[in-house]
């Protein structure tokens, strides 16, 4: 029972990051009024709504007031660099709606996704802009955990440059920057996502230590850099591509870096 019926907590879960509530609570505590109000929601299910949140440990309450746990204004507060709910909302929007196809997936063969029948999936995402910025956002959200392993972790002092294969939204290329001031870098990736990326670098005045390389990997030379990254990339293809991407870099990397 609790199986068939999970979809209702991961639905509050989506529909709670849609409204921007974990947002919302990030500013202090609200009260059910004030919090329904402030998310433009009907009286009737909103309460509900709020006390199915505690229930789930998404949100506390303390007597009439509704507050973020640690982790909701951690990772789901859209103010902050370590908001992971792009994928959350890309799940929402997108991917809920395809699994509720899934019988007819099975009993057909076909594609139920939003762009089946287009002929590459990257290639149907990159020419719509809003269906493009919202996967975007959502790449920095999957990948947030490892860019703040990475950001910490890699002995940066040793390197001055640094640029992020298939950057996305430039999520990694953001905090890293931001955790050390001595490098400068960017992220490589398609035209189309030039101003997303450096709208989303802009945000935190990064715009002069890191910029924006366009071009595909599979037909340009890779830019050259002290490290070059390529998070969630290599898996996408077949072994023969992902020795030429690994050849590109190898030879993108400046001569004599360790």
């Amino acid at each position: 029972m609790q199986l068939g019926f999970g979809y209702w907590g991961s639905k509050t879960l989506l529909s709670a990051v849609e409204l921007g509530l974990f947002t919302a609570l990030a500013t202090g505590p609200h009260d059910a009024e004030a919090l329904t109000q402030r998310l433009g929601l009907h009286p009737r299910g909103a309460r509900d709504f709020f006390d199915a949140l505690v229930a789930l440990g998404m949100v506390q309450r303390d007597g009439t007031h509704y507050r973020n746990t640690p982790a909701t204004d951690l990772y789901l507060d859209r103010a902050k660099p370590s908001y992971i709910g792009g994928t959350l909302e890309m799940s929402n929007a997108r991917y809920y709606g395809c699994w509720g196809a899934l019988t007819a997936a099975l009993r057909t063969g076909r594609p139920q996704s939003d762009i089946a029948g287009a002929e590459d999936a990257f290639t149907a995402l990159y020419r719509d802009p809003e269906r493009l910025r919202s996967f975007l956002a959502a790449m920095t959200g999957r990948s947030m955990g490892t860019t703040i392993a990475l950001a910490q972790q890699f002995p940066w002092r040793h390197y001055q440059t640094f640029v992020d294969i298939g950057t996305a939204q430039g999520g990694l290329p953001v905090h890293v920057a931001l955790a050390h001031g001595h490098l400068a870098g960017g992220g490589f990736d398609l035209p189309a996502v030039g101003p997303i990326f450096e709208d989303y670098v802009r945000s935190f005045g990064l715009s002069q230590r890191v910029r924006f390389y366009p071009g595909d990997f599979f037909q340009d030379p890779l830019p050259a850099a002290d490290v070059l990254i390529m998070g969630q990339i290599l898996h996408n293809w077949n072994l023969e591509e992902k020795i030429s991407l690994l050849t590109k870099a190898y030879e993108a990397l400046s001569p004599g870096a360790p």
